[in-house]
């Protein structure tokens, strides 16, 4: 019959030895990984921290040259609006001062006609003066009542003649005076119509105006360009910074748990390493 040896107790706790020290290798080794995931996620969350933070201050960069440039916007709008109320008032200044240059040479020679008028009429009522004079002489029948109407009449058509030259003389200081104001006010229309052309790139005066395409090189063109880039801008650095946090969130939770696994093995590997040495 054949005898079936037992193993010796050397060679069983031998055995059991060796099983757990192999135990303890596995979990020694699942601690390393673990160690270097985490120290992995801790570099990420790190690098996501760094660039969040500049991303951060791009954002903030971008706020303030969007906003700058807004208010730019809004001031280039008040301008052009100021521009344009100027030329529309210089158009119509210079519409009545040219309609009061024609009234006044109208006036001038209205006054002109009359005096000649006036004129004609003083020599006809000195010619009639003298005539009724030399009839007197001929018939005393004639009235002296008439004689002294007709040189009142003289009299009044001369001062008549004196008022009318004063009358001309301030018809034509004045349309002297008007002359002057068209000549200024003519040149303040050219520059009131060129300003508003430089801001706005518009020959005719437009109450609104439509949005200027990216090719307008005036100011209002230039500002509003200026805008929109540092809106896109701002919109970038926004969706950058957005999508960081959300990166930097994801990671963070991923070191999170790779810290939790790495000390579950921890703990693991401490109790493993206490049962070995207590057997």
């Amino acid at each position: 019959m054949e005898t079936i040896l037992s193993p010796s107790p050397n060679l069983q706790r031998y055995g059991i030895t060796e099983k757990k020290k192999a135990e303890l290798d596995l979990i020694k080794n699942q601690v390393v990984d673990a160690t270097a995931i985490v120290q992995q996620q801790q570099t990420i969350v790190n690098s996501l921290n760094e660039k969040a933070t500049r991303y951060q201050g791009y954002l903030l960069v971008s706020e303030s040259n969007r906003s700058h440039a807004l208010s730019n916007k809004n001031l280039i709008d008040q301008v052009v609006q100021n521009a344009y109320d100027l030329a529309l008032n210089s158009e119509n200044a210079f519409s009545k001062t040219a309609t009061a240059t024609q009234d006044s040479k109208r006036v001038s020679i209205w006054i002109s006609d009359l005096i000649s008028k006036l004129i004609y009429s003083v020599e006809i009522i000195n010619k009639l003066s003298n005539l009724v004079i030399r009839k007197k002489a001929l018939n005393p029948l004639i009235s002296d009542d008439l004689i002294t109407r007709i040189n009142t009449a003289g009299t009044d058509a001369n001062n008549a003649v004196a008022l009318t030259l004063v009358a001309l003389k301030s018809t034509l200081a004045a349309e002297a005076s008007v002359l002057e104001s068209e000549e200024a006010i003519t040149l303040e229309t050219k520059q009131a119509a060129k300003l508003y052309f430089t801001l706005t790139n518009s020959k005719s005066l437009e109450a609104t105006l439509p949005a200027p395409s990216p090719s307008d090189s005036s100011i209002r063109g230039l500002i509003y360009n200026a805008y929109k880039n540092a809106q896109i801008a701002y919109d970038k650095a926004n969706t950058a910074n957005d999508e960081t946090g959300r990166q930097l969130v994801i990671a963070t939770s991923n070191l999170s748990k790779a810290q939790i696994k790495l000390q579950s093995l921890q703990s693991s590997l401490a109790a493993a390493t206490a049962a070995a040495y207590a057997s």
